[in-house]
């Protein structure tokens, strides 16, 4: 059943999903916010999301406000499942600002991580994490999230 797969989703993820109106990041998304499947996130995923959506040029490209970016947030906080961080694996990666998604999807339980940087990521395969772009994660699951 769909709403038990849980997913971390990259900042890579939200910044195409918010950027963009269609494509597969914008589908996990909203299956997200609308509880259809499981988001994990933790106080410094969260934090990461905010700082880079609020950056000028992801702004831009989005046509969005501070507000609109505060809005997803809040929906984001209140849809998805919080994970704290009981146990940290550093360093786990070659890129040390993945390291907060691969907590979160360890110390959740995660069956995925979706990003579209999965070389850096490989490390979450010792955990018994995949590891997908959002596309491959759709065609695997073979279930439209629209």
């Amino acid at each position: 059943m769909l709403d038990d797969v849980r997913v971390v989703l990259d900042t890579d993820v939200m910044v195409a999903a918010f950027v963009s109106p269609g494509g597969a990041s914008r589908l996990w998304l909203r299956a997200a916010l609308r509880r259809a499947v499981r988001m994990l996130v933790s106080v410094p995923l969260m934090l990461e999301y905010e700082a880079v959506l609020l950056r000028p040029d992801i702004m831009r490209r989005a046509r969005a406000q501070p507000a609109e970016v505060e809005s997803l947030l809040d929906g984001v906080a209140a849809a998805a499942d919080h994970v704290d961080i009981s146990f940290q694996w550093r360093p786990s990666l070659s890129d040390p600002g993945d390291e907060m998604v691969l907590e979160a999807a360890v110390n959740g339980r995660a069956d995925a991580i979706l990003t579209f940087n999965r070389r850096d990521l490989a490390g979450a395969a010792r955990f018994g994490i995949m590891v997908e772009t959002p596309g491959m994660a759709l065609t695997r699951t073979r279930i439209a999230l629209r």
